[in-house]
């Protein structure tokens, strides 16, 4: 590292390398094997080690009893509005250049905690108040991203159905002209935080394409229950909408979204904050893999004593870094403004299956003590297998990624 020159910081808040790196001294510690900090300006430690305090302070002590029941929505909405986890990317309008890697260590940090942490902010941010500031009117965005932003208000993203999840074109949900009013009627599913929300941007088909409104959840017609029995991400809510002529002023229609391009753009926005996510997760498993390799004896030595275990913890590690390095990357990218929608795909692809496969490790390295919550590999296992579905499973992706290599859109 001895011939490393230091890059220039300018107002984009260039990368300083840290000065213990540049003088030759070893800073790898298991969380960053790889010395990934020397790639992040001090304002972004800073900011990642608030959330990181955040999170092991007010989150993480309740993670355990919130996973058999979940925990009020309404009010970790709230808290999640005073210590600001939102809005970090919405201004008046969507941010063109945002702080594209200090929120993405804020999702790290979050989903390092539990996922539904990281998936609280990705439906509030990436869908929610994005679909608003992006396509909103003046007068809807004022109404709701203030609210949205200090967490008053819990929003919903309505696009997945029963039928159509991955498949957009083919959403049954319709809403038709009636007068100056729109009228809508269909079914959504896995509706993150339905429940518990005080509006909704619903996605429908009309005689001019795919178009979204922004429905308060109290509207007339307008019907939330919760999917019971989940397994995974249970600290969150997912929910069946039901849209019975749900009459809707003229003033609902998102003015600038128009066609399928819209809601998944918004997609491609959780996207990022996913694959971010699914790297916290890994490293958490990864740290509590090695602790308890460390703390447990078997045969009169420790497990880290044994070669097969430094094999699964090397593996391990080399995931995590690797994971975290292409967040960083992709981040750098999309403050550049140049970032792709399929490299998007691939990081979603990459960082989930890493996710899950550390996780699985990890939760092998605990024995049978390993399926109980007192350790958290086996908690972050289960929400994985959820967030590999949700925002296109690993298939999509996979064709996503393959079109953009080929130039041939193998979907169908």
């Amino acid at each position: 590292m001895a011939n490393v020159s230091l890059v220039e910081h300018d107002a984009a808040e260039h990368v300083w390398l840290l000065p213990e790196v540049l003088h030759g001294k070893d800073t790898s510690s298991p969380a960053d094997f790889l010395a990934l900090d020397s790639l992040l300006t001090p304002a972004e430690r800073g900011e990642r080690d608030a959330v990181r305090q955040f999170v092991e302070k007010e989150l993480s002590p309740h993670t355990r009893d919130w996973f058999k029941i979940r925990p009020p929505l309404r009010e970790l909405t709230r808290l999640f509005g005073q210590h600001r986890m939102f809005g970090r990317l919405i201004g008046e309008t969507a941010a063109r250049i945002p702080p594209a890697v200090s929120f993405g260590l804020q999702m790290l940090e979050l989903e390092a905690g539990d996922t539904a942490f990281r998936q609280l902010v990705s439906t509030q941010d990436n869908l929610v108040m994005f679909a608003l500031a992006e396509y909103g009117s003046p007068e809807q965005r004022s109404e709701w991203l203030p609210q949205l932003v200090t967490g008053e208000a819990v929003g919903c993203f309505a696009m997945t159905e029963p039928t159509a999840g991955s498949d957009v074109a083919g959403m049954q949900t319709v809403a038709r002209r009636d007068g100056p009013d729109w009228v809508l009627n269909g079914e959504k599913r896995w509706i993150t935080n339905g429940v518990d929300a005080d509006v909704a941007i619903v996605w429908a088909k009309t005689d001019e394409g795919i178009r979204g409104f922004v429905v308060p959840t109290r509207t007339a017609g307008f019907s939330a229950v919760d999917i019971g029995d989940k397994v995974a991400m249970r600290h969150s809510s997912s929910t069946e909408l039901g849209l019975r002529n749900v009459r809707l002023p003229a003033s609902a229609l998102l003015p600038l979204a128009s066609g399928s391009r819209a809601p998944l753009s918004c997609t491609s926005e959780a996207r990022y904050g996913i694959l971010w996510g699914a790297a916290g997760a890994a490293r958490d498993c990864f740290l509590a893999a090695l602790e308890r390799s460390l703390a447990r004896t078997q045969f009169g030595r420790p497990l880290a004593n044994f070669q097969l275990t430094q094999q699964r913890l090397a593996v391990m590690c080399s995931k995590v870094g690797h994971a975290t390095m292409l967040a960083i990357h992709l981040g750098r990218l999309r403050e550049q403004g140049c970032v792709t929608a399929a490299q998007l795909s691939l990081g979603k692809l990459q960082n989930v299956q890493a996710g899950l496969e550390v996780a699985r490790e990890a939760r092998a390295l605990h024995g049978g003590d390993g399926i109980t919550l007192e350790f958290s590999p086996i908690r972050h296992m289960i929400n994985l297998e959820a967030v590999s579905t949700y925002e296109g499973t690993h298939e999509i992706h996979t064709l996503a990624v393959g079109r953009a290599l080929t130039g041939i859109d193998a979907f169908r």
